[in-house]
């Protein structure tokens, strides 16, 4: 009887202890497996986020997630933070929140030429000036530390990505990456000795060892670079291209860029510079065409027929007196156009990128007698996500979107120049400048932090800068 009482007694316990389980314990655990936040490697909450996506939605106090080196949320703060947990979380409160910025045409090594010789034509320039000063003075050694110097003042401004031609370019990748940037670096071919080089068949030699050893690499895209119509033969542009073409990558080269380009081209070959190269084959998708001034209605239909990047140059172009690229016509003709720098030496001796937005404007605004030539908001475009197009990388970089790299850059709003703020396009374009940004992260990874540089040893590299200076005075007595 006792026996029986007790099975009675634990039964009953036991369909208690179950249906608490079931009705109480049960839905707390499920609730907390289903609230567990998912991992992240790095928040950025709280500030307005300027997407550029397609919408170009911007977001007031909101957020992205990152994960290694790609986005892989982007949203109200509220909302990333109940889902994210992350082990670095920067709080971007009062701040803007952007894509990097991109740089589509420079020579950076040529920091270390920064005021060599101004106020010249280009041919001059080049002719007298810059290429006897570069076969004196350019070595590996010279390229590494003008390159040093280049990514600080690059990460400085908020630049993540730049396109660069010059000399060697393998050396230039190798500082490039050991600064955290992102590079499309193209190995200079000319007719003429190079200071790396010293003929056409090393230099393709070269460049073909430089494609090879930097395939598949996450920040470098080896580039070739044959310089321009007026430096190459039909033969060197066309084994460019085919070199290029055999590892699928990008090709950097100059176009239209003067008025003694197009008159030499019309003479030589009997057409202009755009129609010329779309002749040889050499136009393409992968094409990235700096300058692109002296061009007519027939040659911004191929160059965007042909999907050929272009990149804008304002501050190069009015400091040499070259002539206004038609910039309005090629983006309504379908051309992408981004911005560059080119410098940093006599065409412009700096790597503002937010100065070439507020001169991308206002150049177009005066040769068309318009204020309303070319908007705030285009530049900006044309610095981020246009600017990626022309590059032929807008799955990549850009904008601030899920699946692509998060390369963000935090920009403060509390210098005087930054308040009030009505329009945040206006205020990108017309009144914060480069020293306005505070952080930069590229691949997910911070390279400047509240405006303290991490991956460049800034103060060695202005040191050794000035140790060039001198060296170069002395070689050009």
């Amino acid at each position: 009887m006792e026996n029986r009482n007790w099975m009675r007694s634990f039964r009953s316990r036991l369909a208690v202890v179950l249906v608490a389980v079931f009705y109480f314990v049960l839905p707390a655990c499920l609730h907390a497996q289903n609230t567990k936040k998912e991992k992240a490697d790095l928040l950025v909450t709280g500030g307005t986020v300027v997407t550029m996506n397609a919408g170009r939605r911007i977001l007031e106090d909101g957020a992205v997630a990152v994960m290694g080196d790609t986005i892989v949320a982007i949203g109200s703060r509220a909302s990333i933070e109940a889902k994210y947990s992350a082990a670095q979380t920067i709080n971007a409160g009062g701040k803007l929140v952007l894509p990097g910025f991109i740089n589509g045409h420079t020579h950076v090594p040529m920091t270390l030429l920064r005021g060599l010789h101004d106020d010249v034509t280009l041919d001059e320039w080049l002719r007298k000036y810059i290429f006897p000063a570069e076969a004196k003075n350019v070595t590996e050694e010279f390229v590494r530390w003008g390159t040093r110097l280049a990514a600080a003042e690059q990460i400085r401004g908020g630049v993540t990505t730049f396109a660069d031609m010059y000399y060697f370019e393998d050396a230039v990748a190798e500082e490039t990456k050991a600064t955290g940037m992102r590079g499309v670096l193209g190995e200079t071919i000319l007719d003429f000795p190079a200071p790396d080089n010293k003929s056409n068949a090393a230099m393709l030699e070269y460049t073909e060892k430089f494609l090879k050893r930097w395939q598949g690499d996450a920040l470098i895209h080896a580039a070739v670079a044959p310089h321009s119509i007026y430096t190459c033969s039909q033969k060197t542009l066309q084994d460019s291209a085919a070199l290029a073409r055999k590892y699928g990558a990008p090709i950097l080269i100059h176009v239209a860029e003067m008025k003694k380009e197009l008159d030499d081209s019309r003479a030589q070959n009997g057409t202009t510079p755009v129609q010329y190269l779309d002749k040889l084959g050499i136009l393409g998708p992968d094409i990235v065409a700096a300058h692109c001034i002296f061009v007519d209605e027939t040659d911004r239909k191929i160059l965007a027929q042909r999907q050929v990047g272009c990149v804008h140059n304002p501050s190069s172009n009015m400091m040499l007196a070259s002539g206004v690229a038609p910039v309005i016509e090629e983006r309504a003709a379908g051309v992408a156009v981004g911005l560059g720098t080119d410098g940093p030496a006599g065409s412009n001796n700096d790597l503002d990128l937010m100065e070439e937005m507020d001169l991308a404007a206002k150049l177009q605004k005066i040769t068309k007698m318009d204020p309303r030539a070319l908007g705030a908001k285009a530049v900006v475009e044309m610095a981020t996500i246009e600017g990626a197009r022309a590059l032929h990388m807008e799955k990549e970089i850009g904008s601030l979107e899920v699946g692509k790299k998060a390369d963000l850059i935090l920009i403060g709003l509390d210098a005087p120049n930054a308040v009030p703020m009505y329009d945040v396009y206006a205020q990108l374009a017309y009144a914060l400048k480069g020293s306005d940004v505070e952080t930069v992260i590229i691949g997910g990874r911070l390279v400047m932090r509240d405006k303290k540089l991490l991956t460049v040893d800034e103060a060695a590299a202005i040191a050794k800068t000035r140790e060039f200076k001198n060296k170069i005075e002395a070689s050009l007595k």
